[in-house]
C-alpha cells in the first residue's frame, strides 16, 4: 500500500533531485523509497547482529566470497583444496 508523504526540502536539492532521478529513469518518490528501504535495511542488521553469541560475533566476516558464488562452489573448493 502506498502513502502519500509530504517533505520540505530546499528547493535547489528538489531541482538536483529530479535532474538525477530523469538520468536514473526513476521518479523523485522512487529515489526516496529505496533510499528509506536501504537505511531501514541496515537497522535490521545492526539488530541481528547484536542478537548473536560473542563466539558468533567474532566469526563474522572471516570469510570473504562472491556473493555469486553459491554454497555448493564454496564447499567443492574447500573439499578439493583439503583432499587434492
Amino acid at each position: 500500500m502506498y502513502t502519500k508523504l509530504t517533505l520540505s526540502i530546499d528547493q535547489n536539492v528538489i531541482e538536483n533531485a529530479k535532474k538525477y532521478a530523469k538520468n536514473q529513469k526513476r521518479s523523485v518518490s522512487k529515489l526516496v523509497e529505496e533510499y528509506l528501504s536501504s537505511i531501514s535495511l541496515s537497522v535490521d542488521k545492526k539488530v541481528e547482529y547484536n542478537t548473536l553469541g560473542p563466539i558468533t560475533k567474532e566469526l563474522v566476516g572471516i570469510i570473504k566470497v562472491n556473493k555469486n558464488t553459491g554454497y555448493k562452489e564454496i564447499l567443492t573448493d574447500a573439499l578439493m583444496e583439503k583432499y587434492i
